[in-house]
């Protein structure tokens, strides 16, 4: 593939983040004293919005709200920093870097995916951090995948692809006139990306460099 332009998903793409997603959603329910839920429907918190799928498990709107505040609470203390970058994901951001310019697309707030990629050492690799504001006005994919489209002043959408590995991924760079490309090695199944009509797929992070060089 010839695309120039590659925007990633940060959470099941470039990060295994389950660990500290879920320790924050379940003090989130602690917090508002709610039943816990299992580790299969946590799984669905990753990739959408936290409001969309706090509102999906039953809570109204305020009470969704309530939840987000909480789980930002413990995950800017320490949920944040429980990720695992997955298996040759850095060296395929360097390698792409070296002649591609790479962007991150992500639901997660933009102040915290920030935080990450400096944690991780990975900023340097990135020619733009897009995410979601704190007032959820720009949350879902599609809405950020526009917004790093504006600021990345992406002149041709054939040039770009969106890399992810959920639902949302698939139809945020279809909203927005981007290829999909979804990977096989994060919390979405192949059946799910391909409803949502993605065709191109890659098994591991290394697979990345094989695809766009």
């Amino acid at each position: 593939m010839e695309q120039n332009h590659l925007f990633f998903d940060l959470d099941g793409t470039i990060i295994n983040s389950q660990k500290g997603i879920f320790s924050s959603i379940r003090y989130a329910l602690q917090k508002m004293e709610l039943t816990d839920i299992a580790d299969e429907e946590l799984n669905s918190f990753i990739g959408p919005p936290l409001l969309t799928s706090f509102k999906k498990i039953g809570m109204d709107e305020k009470q969704a709200n309530r939840a987000v505040a909480f789980y930002r609470e413990h995950y800017r203390q320490s949920g944040m920093f429980e990720i695992t970058p997955y298996t040759g994901i850095k060296e395929s951001l360097l390698t792409l870097a070296k002649e591609k310019k790479i962007y991150l697309a992500t639901s997660k707030p933009e102040v915290f995916a920030k935080a990450i990629l400096d944690f991780l050492d990975y900023t340097q690799y990135f020619t733009g951090i897009y995410g979601a504001d704190l007032d959820n006005k720009r949350s879902e994919k599609a809405e950020v995948l526009a917004y790093g489209i504006e600021k990345s002043e992406l002149n041709d959408k054939a040039d770009a692809v969106m890399i992810g590995d959920r639902e949302n991924d698939v139809v945020g760079g279809k909203i927005n006139d981007i290829l999909p490309v979804g990977v096989l090695y994060g919390f979405g199944k192949k059946a799910e990306l391909e409803k949502a009509g993605c065709k191109i797929f890659v098994a591991s992070p290394r697979d990345l460099i094989d695809l766009f060089n």
